[in-house]
């Protein structure tokens, strides 16, 4: 066992100083980022090596999360439902070194690409805390490659859907053997069993240290920071353009939230969401609980810890059946990605009337899915956008903003590991909103398919606008296009879901979104 770095025993309610405190919180927050980087070293895919979709963090025995790297939004607040469903499986049944594998949305998960591996430290026969890392797997069967076909009404659609079971060999070629990429998925499999491991290693060194007062801190800390803020009601609502390609699923779909601020304590409400929908833009319970977390702490102080404890003082109304909290066998792969998307932008919308400094307009509030799969390979990439300009400052070009913070996947990469060509990437000028400060701009891509290829487009924002703020003009929306054979002159608009089967030559041209501005312009006013 690693060598203890000598705390406080964890008994002692309040044993650390300040010092010795925020020496804890470095310290656990290393292994998690450690953690990240055997993942991302030792992964296979693109996917999870280039582009880093990705996440890990540390729990406490009881499950609370305990410390985060600073990866994927969407993945760490939904991560504790993950590993609160291992604990309801399986209590004190696991032994040192037993791993527990889960993808269901429905419990624990997110959605099917998105596969968790949750292990339990034990010192001494102890449990003294958790490791788990989620990693966003390119293929698990379904419909169509990439397991998020945009025509997708039910989740038996999207592919292979895992309760939380052991980890095994069984269950590893279950896995394999479903995907289209059987060797990548045994590779990134492989990578977070490793990435688990060395949280443990790192974890089992602060046996004896009072991991309790990390969680309180953070409490502490976001109580003290709603009761800065005034007591009321603000609410906020927005659009999903559609919930699927067909004529009957191109009608937009309501997300509403009501945000209640009393004394230190805060409450989403979401109550006035429409009904889950026939279509894959459904969220499940933890997607919307990690959206309104993510939202929160832009709102307060971003460095308050991400741990638990900040989380005590917020609550969530999510009623089922809604498309934020979607009940079984509803579609889920766009709720993750797009839904979420939407579901921060109504947070941080009601919550900019609370604390105007602190919040910006709409960035992108989209993902921009891409899938394509060819004869022997899956590609999958979420492509940037215009980030939402700020109070005193322009909103970044070409980022990815929101629910994601992932990398883009580098040309060269690209190029080396699947059958396609980038043909053109640029930022998109002018796509970012007018205003004192101006939105971020989009980008334009050019994407030439190589071989015969099956083609998924899950994109929101093509109708609907990012929204300015305190004057500022909307975003521009993004655009999906289809190049025949790659000649301008036949290029047909997209819709902004659609799973196709497209030739050899042929080019998906994507125009992201751009971020809206703040603020009224000199010498005019916003839109």
């Amino acid at each position: 066992m690693p060598e203890s770095p000598g705390f406080p025993p964890s008994g002692v309610s309040g044993s650390l100083s300040p010092a010795e405190l925020q020496i804890l919180v470095a310290g656990l927050e290393g292994v998690a980022v450690e953690m990240g980087a055997v993942l991302r070293r030792a992964a296979f895919s693109p996917n999870i090596k280039e582009r880093v979709d990705c996440s890990a963090a540390l729990f406490t025995p009881s499950g609370e999360l305990l410390v985060q790297a600073e990866h994927i939004p969407v993945h760490l607040g939904s991560m504790p439902a993950s590993v609160r469903a291992a604990i309801d499986r399986f209590g004190d049944d696991l032994r040192p070194g037993e791993q527990v594998i889960v993808n269901d949305p429905f419990e624990g998960g997110t959605h099917l690409n998105d596969v968790t591996l949750v292990a339990p430290c034990h010192v001494a026969g102890r449990l003294v805390g958790w490791a788990a890392n989620r990693a966003h797997h390119a293929d698990l069967g379904g419909a169509a490659p990439g397991s998020m076909p945009a025509d997708a009404n039910t989740i038996f659609e999207e592919g292979l859907r895992i309760p939380p079971v052991r980890l095994t060999e069984d269950v590893k070629a279950m896995i394999c053997a479903a995907s289209r990429t059987p060797a990548e998925r045994r590779g990134d499999l492989d990578a977070q069993i490793g990435a688990n491991r060395s949280g443990l290693s790192g974890l089992m060194a602060y046996a004896e240290a009072p991991m309790h007062e990390v969680t309180d801190y953070g409490e502490r800390r976001m109580r003290a920071a709603l009761a800065g803020l005034p007591d009321g009601i603000w609410k906020f609502e927005d659009v999903l353009d559609s919930v699927g390609p067909r004529p009957s699923q191109q009608q937009p779909a309501l997300i509403a939230v009501t945000v209640t601020l009393e004394g230190d304590e805060v409450r989403f409400d979401f109550t006035g969401t429409d009904p889950q929908r026939q279509g894959n833009v459904n969220a499940v319970r933890a997607v919307t609980v990690s959206c309104a977390a993510f939202a929160l702490r832009c709102a307060t102080d971003p460095s308050i810890p991400a741990n638990g404890g900040a989380l005590r003082p917020m609550s969530v109304i999510a009623p089922e059946g809604t498309l934020v909290a979607a009940l079984p066998p509803a579609a889920v792969g766009a709720g993750n990605v797009e839904a979420s998307q939407r579901i921060a932008d109504v947070c941080l919308g009601a919550l900019a009337a609370l604390a105007p400094e602190r919040v910006g307009a709409a960035s992108q509030g989209t993902m921009n899915n891409l899938l394509v799969g060819g004869r022997e390979w899956v590609y999958y990439e979420t492509v940037c956008g215009g980030q939402g300009a700020r109070p005193g400052r322009d909103g970044m070009n070409g980022v990815h903003t929101g629910m994601t913070n992932t990398l883009n996947t580098p040309v060269e990469a690209l190029e080396r590991s699947y059958g396609l060509r980038v043909r053109r990437l640029r930022l998109r000028t002018g796509s970012g909103g007018e205003g004192r400060f101006r939105g971020g701009e989009g980008v334009e891509r050019d994407l030439e398919l190589l071989e015969p290829c099956t083609v998924s487009l899950i994109t929101e924002r093509r109708r609907s606008r990012p929204w300015g703020l305190a004057g500022g003009s909307p975003g521009a929306t993004g655009e999906n296009w289809l190049l025949p054979g790659g000649r301008e002159s036949e290029a047909e608009e997209l819709p902004d879901k659609a799973t196709l089967d497209l030739n050899e030559g042929d080019v998906v041209r994507m125009l992201t979104p751009g971020g809206g501005g703040w603020g009224e312009a000199p010498g005019g006013e916003g839109e």
